[in-house]
């Protein structure tokens, strides 16, 4: 009974253990989607667009009339009244209760054009949020090209060294034997154990990097938690070879969201101007009034111009003015700063991209080069022609070419969408809708 118990937590183990270790197979446009769709990042920036299209109505309201309405009712104790017109007596009046109702509208005429460049301002800064929303997803999807090329690597790297570990294992039992038979020195047997061991450290280091880059992967994509991603490296070729362009024109959004704030800042100053202006808005409005026993107002309509005008801001606005003029000469400034900026960085993706590609040509060779020489000298020391040392150091020369060609193959996809990055195309390369 008890075996049975024992038997049956470790089956429970097994199935929870499964589970925690749930595999997902994900392609670079899934993923990218994915993050575009639930990060944080994406949220936070909609969340900033959706605040600053809220402030922009806002200030759109104010071109509309407002239209206020009160009333009051009073209870009076021993007032005096008394009129100035008419003949009535009014001593001995008792007046107890007074009613007011009032109606008050008012509709901007001319502010020195300060409501018209408000609505501009507002506009144009939520144009640049919406334009930040757009260059925060292109961030965050070549946070995830990163973690993918990354992770390919690391998972890349493993097979590798499991691969030269059952070799370098094999090879330590082969010489142990020989030592054994007194066939072979003891210290080359210590060089093969000592290689063995190095290639089961670099393997568990491998390892780590790989469960660190999956982690932050699957807690981008918001993943259950222990979710192992399975890349799909074959799609994620066949999105680069279908989407690959030779095009190196910039349009970028972070740039966009720069000018649309230059803009919004042209707007401030006319905004400042407005103050040596005076503000003229047409009024109307309606009372009814009753004071009980002694008078009743009933349709009482008014209307009129207002006009008010603040003396003070000859002096002052000035330096309002001048303010204005700084904020937007820094924000034409900045864009100027961001053009030259990325053109840069669009040459140097551009320089990178092309340099892995021809790379990648070169390590194909040295993993052929690698490959035939480490032949060649095993034949020779099968044949005594060469030593322990020449074997051992073909072997490690021809593991380092696969590492170089592995490295290389995802370095060039890493590179390609750095420059479509650069340009401002991540997202649209995949065919992503941006919302």
């Amino acid at each position: 009974m008890k075996y049975n118990k024992i038997t049956f937590l470790i089956a429970l183990f097994a199935i929870v253990s499964g589970y925690a270790q749930e595999k997902k197979s994900l392609s670079l446009k899934e993923a990218i989607s994915i993050a575009v769709e639930k990060s944080d990042q994406t949220t936070m920036a909609n969340l900033k667009a959706s605040t600053a299209k809220l402030e922009m109505e806002t200030v759109k309201n104010n071109q509309y009339p407002n239209l206020k309405i009160s009333g009051q009712y009073m209870q009076l104790t021993n007032a005096d009244v008394s009129t100035s017109f008419g003949s009535g007596n009014t001593n001995g009046m008792e007046v107890s209760q007074l009613m007011i109702g009032q109606a008050n509208a008012s509709v901007p005429l001319f502010s020195g054009f300060k409501l018209k460049n408000m609505v501009s301002a507002s506009e144009n800064a939520y144009k640049a949020e919406t334009s930040h929303a757009t260059h925060a997803k292109e961030e965050i999807g070549l946070y995830v090209v990163e973690l993918f090329a990354k992770l390919y690597q690391s998972q890349e790297m493993i097979e590798l060294f499991k691969e030269n570990l059952k070799s370098a294992q094999q090879r330590t039992k082969d010489f142990s034997g020989m030592v054994d038979n007194g066939l072979m020195a003891r210290n080359d047997l210590l060089k093969a154990q000592l290689q063995e061991s190095n290639i089961q450290i670099s393997m568990d280091n491998a390892q780590k990097n790989f469960n660190i880059i999956n982690y932050q992967l699957a807690t981008l994509l918001k993943l259950p938690e222990g979710t192992i991603v399975d890349i799909d490296i074959e799609a994620v070729k066949s999105d680069m070879l279908l989407n690959r362009s030779a095009s190196v024109e910039a349009k970028r959004s972070d740039l966009e969201a720069l000018t649309f704030q230059q803009k919004a800042a042209e707007a401030g100053i006319k905004i400042s101007q407005s103050g040596y202006y005076p503000s003229v808005s047409l009024m109307g409005g309606y009372i009814a009034f009753d004071l009980k026993d002694v008078m009743t107002v009933t349709n009482a309509m008014n209307f009129g111009v207002g006009v008010s005008y603040d003396l003070s801001s000859i002096f002052k606005n000035g330096k309002e003015v001048k303010l204005a003029k700084t904020k937007a000469e820094q924000a034409k400034t900045a864009v100027s700063m961001m053009n030259d900026k990325i053109k840069e960085e669009v040459q140097q993706a551009q320089e990178n991209y092309n340099l892995s590609e021809k790379q990648n040509v070169v390590y194909k060779q040295a993993v052929e080069q690698a490959t035939e020489n480490y032949r060649i000298v095993k034949d020779k020391y099968d044949n005594s022609l060469s030593t322990t040392n020449d074997l051992l150091e073909a072997d490690i020369q021809q593991l380092q070419t696969k590492i170089n060609l592995a490295l290389s193959q995802a370095d060039i996809a890493l590179k390609y969408y750095q420059l479509q990055f650069a340009t401002g195309k991540l997202i649209n390369s995949f065919n992503l809708t941006q919302k």
